[in-house]
């Protein structure tokens, strides 16, 4: 099997360059069409399920990072300070900020805030490569707030999120582990046993509930608490951590963030971290080895190639709504290995016989075999395999 940084390559997903950075790899247009298709999906997906959407800068106050606990626990994977500011190392500061700029009353809770947003990592160079480690990633990150009552509906209703998308997005093999803290004492944890105590409860029983086998894995929880981590692996078995749902009851006390309750009186929220599916580049990475470069037909970056034979009109299977591509070099034989070798989910072949009649011999892939099919019923067939999942 192929790894994804020569895949990525050879279909054009994406490069790097000297002159760009090592870890800080160059989308390409094949690439881009991918990254634009998954992200639609996965903000309609959080839209439907109550999520609003917030655009927050890559870059905050030093002291925003102190606030947050990342400054003391986090400084070593951190990019220097420019001016008193640092580029972020993790989206939560910001979403803390959004809860706070106003107050908040028990009904609007859960709030749950979203973003696909830049977070940077000072990785050495010695260890980036491809799309899997990478130092400026984009993650598909959110945060809720919540009441302590509702911590148990807001988890199950996120692992039922990643699941979702992993059958979408062609995902298989994942397995939950729930990182827990390491010796109470460990200077790199915040503080506060039964707090601690509290939070791996609420994550062991989330996944309980599920009947979803796990491990626990101490030592391995953030440093403002416990979380479930979702492994993947790669095409040589190696296991990656694609999502994350993390239970914080540190991070709302440090930003003073409050809500009045039905009592009346102020109350400090509960902050969920998750991500659905990780950053892009790590998803996409992923998705190039499991599936050999063959994305889903949704998502692919190329979903249609016409060949013509001689010179007859193509604008009957062309779509705005599709991305296609019309192959009219070479012959015939070349042009469908071409298809082939682009894991383009349909070929289409258009020749003055199929043009009479109104037809077309459409080869779908993975199948060694042609169809010919009436044109209307042709085109039926690529927008319903390729139409985004709702």
């Amino acid at each position: 099997m192929s790894l994804h940084a020569d895949l990525g390559r050879e279909l054009g997903i994406f490069d790097s360059h000297p002159l760009a950075g090592a870890g800080l790899p160059i989308w390409l247009p094949e690439g881009a069409a991918v990254r634009l298709s998954v992200e639609d999906y996965l903000r309609r997906a959080e839209r439907a399920a109550g999520y609003q959407h917030v655009y927050s800068p890559p870059i905050g106050k030093r002291e925003l990072y102190e606030i947050s606990g990342h400054w003391q626990h986090f400084a070593e994977d951190m990019f220097p300070v420019m001016d008193g500011e640092v580029l972020r190392p993790s989206l939560c500061p910001h979403h803390a900020i959004v809860f706070g700029l106003r107050g908040r009353s028990y009904r609007e809770l859960p709030l749950r805030i979203a973003e696909i947003g830049q977070q940077f990592r000072a990785e050495r160079s010695g260890v980036v490569g491809g799309l899997s480690r990478v130092r400026c990633m984009n993650l598909n990150d959110a945060h809720i707030f919540c009441s302590p009552d509702q911590i148990a509906a807001e988890v199950g209703a996120v692992l039922d999120l990643i699941i979702a998308a992993y059958e979408h997005l062609g995902i298989s093999g994942h397995r939950f582990r729930l990182s827990l803290r390491g010796a109470p004492d460990d200077p790199k944890y915040a503080a506060g046993a039964a707090m601690w105590d509290r939070a791996e409860n609420h994550l062991r029983n989330a996944l309980l509930d599920r009947q979803s086998g796990f491990e626990e894995m101490p030592g391995e929880a953030a440093f403002y608490g416990p979380k479930i981590d979702v492994q993947v692996p790669d095409a040589a078995g190696k296991e990656w951590t694609l999502s994350t749902v993390q239970l914080d009851f540190c991070k709302p006390g440090r930003f003073a963030l409050r809500y009045r309750g039905a009592d009346g009186q102020s109350h400090e929220p509960v902050m969920i971290h998750r991500s659905i599916a990780g950053s892009m580049e790590r998803l996409v990475a992923l998705m190039l080895e499991q599936n050999q470069g063959a994305f889903p037909a949704w998502c692919a970056p190329v979903q249609l190639a016409v060949l013509p034979v001689g010179d007859v009109p193509v604008d009957g299977l062309l779509s705005p709504d599709l991305r296609s591509v019309v192959l009219s070099e070479g012959s015939l034989g070349s042009r469908v290995r071409e298809a082939i070798s682009r894991k383009i989910p349909f070929a289409a072949v258009v020749g003055e016989r199929e043009a009479r009649a109104g037809e077309v011999s459409l080869r779908v892939r993975g199948s060694s075999e042609a169809r010919v099919l009436p044109l209307a019923e042709a085109r039926a067939l690529i927008a319903r395999e390729c139409q985004p999942p709702h």
